[in-house]
């Protein structure tokens, strides 16, 4: 048997663990490690492992190929090579099999000692609930290889949130988990043809999109994103960073309520140019969410509270209206699908065009002007430039719940082209479709950029009386 040279970041994955976890970007040497390591105890175990994905059409999308060129480079002797399967005279042998096509076949997989899935990241929750349940034969164990996609997918919250907080140097471990983070700096076999594409690519590309690709970032932004992952980065404690944003003028709440099974309710609080507060909560009836958002907006002491009315919101407004009798607050029903609010009809807003020349509907316009202030920011906090601080904002992590979770979710509401020119955002059952999760602490953020009336209202005044021409 030859040796096998790993490297010295991935050598705990010798160890016997249930749970092997190991992510991050490109170049790192996770998938081949892991497919020798498997190969030799294949040939000396006689074990079976099954390497799968959740999406696989034929075989050409597995790793059959990465262990045929792992078997010839490590001339590891015994092995039989089909077109679908990979056998050893030890016994020994490697199946492939896809788990979105049909997830309950895993069920029936018994014998293996091994179940390696590459590209985790891809994982449906279902998937993941219907693998773990297969590890029965002792000692058995589950490998995920993958680099992270958006922070809140199924295999990120599964497999590395809730252990996030205690790694040390990119690694954890119990009982039951191993968790690596490797990325090109931990492979010292990293090639050169690679290092000359990360170079390429620190020039070419975002820094967003670059630390996805080469250091295992989160990817949560999307195509046609209307809030770079960037620029949300740059507006974390903008307000600490950057003094001249303080927390002055309207408090505004606003309550997203969820639309149906699996969604969740989410509340925000703007006070002037700092988000002070988001919030989710991923159960409870309608009317218990409208309760706690209604009951959160009065101790923060809000001028205004707006409330989604497109999804289920619409029965709401005499609760809103019960929950503020007697408060000193503004209530305001949003139409996100609807084209003008207030008084934004016949404003000049947007390179001397109209609201109805510029936005497709309110959800358009009101993000439009959060990923505007968002952009301010990052340029301010990043190149130095003046910005107005009422034209910017902060998000002030310590009031946010899960900071992952709204990047994920305002990085990736995706711009939509339209006939007309028009400035279109993706609505949210068109965003399913695109396996993008519903946006509801995002929505509720989007909601607060909503202006309060005035205190009083001002008559015109007749210029003509008082002697002003």
């Amino acid at each position: 048997m030859p040796t096998l040279q790993i490297p010295e970041k991935l050598e705990p994955l010798l160890k016997p663990k249930k749970f092997k976890i190991i992510y991050g970007g490109r170049g790192s040497g996770k998938s081949m490690t892991v497919a020798g390591l498997l190969l030799v105890r294949v040939a000396t175990e006689g074990i079976k492992v099954a390497a799968m994905r959740e999406m696989m059409n034929s075989i050409d999308d597995s790793v059959h190929s990465l262990f045929i060129e792992e078997i010839e480079r490590l001339q590891i002797p015994g092995f039989n090579v089909f077109h679908n399967r990979i056998e050893h005279e030890s016994g020994g042998e490697i199946t492939y099999k896809g788990l979105a096509r049909n997830p309950e076949s895993v069920k029936s997989m018994h014998g293996y000692s091994v179940f390696w899935v590459e590209e985790a990241a891809t994982l449906s929750k279902k998937s993941i609930d219907l693998l773990i349940p297969t590890l029965r034969k002792e000692g058995s164990e589950l490998w995920f290889t993958f680099n992270l996609a958006a922070s809140n997918d199924p295999t990120a919250l599964e497999f590395i949130k809730p252990f996030e907080s205690q790694m040390i140097e990119g690694c954890y471990e119990d009982d039951l988990y191993l968790i690596i983070k490797a990325n090109y700096p931990d492979n010292p076999f990293f090639p050169e043809n690679l290092e000359q594409l990360r170079r390429k690519h620190f020039e070419t590309k975002s820094r967003a999109e670059y630390n996805h690709i080469w250091l295992g970032y989160p990817n949560d932004e999307v195509e046609d994103s209307i809030i770079k992952a960037e620029w949300f980065d740059a507006c974390i404690d903008a307000h600490e960073k950057l003094k001249a944003i303080k927390p002055q003028g309207a408090v505004i709440c606003a309550y997203d309520p969820c639309d149906d099974g699996g969604d969740a309710h989410g509340l925000a609080c703007r006070h002037g140019s700092i988000i002070k507060r988001v919030d989710c909560r991923d159960s409870g009836e309608i009317d218990e969410g409208c309760d706690w958002a209604t009951g959160e907006a009065i101790k923060l002491g809000a001028d205004l509270f707006a409330w989604d009315l497109d999804g289920m919101g619409t029965g709401l407004k005499r609760q809103v209206d019960i929950a503020f009798n007697g408060k000193k607050c503004e209530v305001r029903g949003f139409r996100g699908s609807l084209s003008g609010i207030g008084q934004d009809d016949g404003e000049t807003v947007y390179q001397e065009k109209t609201y109805a020349e510029t936005f497709k509907n309110n959800r358009a316009r009101y993000y439009n002007d959060l990923a505007t202030r968002c952009f301010n920011t990052y340029r301010a906090v990043t190149k130095g430039e003046y910005i107005d601080p009422d034209e910017m904002i902060s998000f002030a992590s310590e009031g946010i719940a899960d900071i992952d979770r709204l990047r994920s979710e305002l990085c990736r509401i995706p711009t939509k082209p339209n006939a007309n020119g028009l400035i279109q955002i993706m609505n949210k059952p068109d965003m399913k479709k695109e396996g993008i999760a519903s946006p509801n602490m995002a929505d509720a953020i989007m909601m607060t950029m909503v202006r309060p009336k005035p205190k009083k209202q001002w008559g015109k005044l007749n210029y003509q009386k008082v002697g002003i021409a």
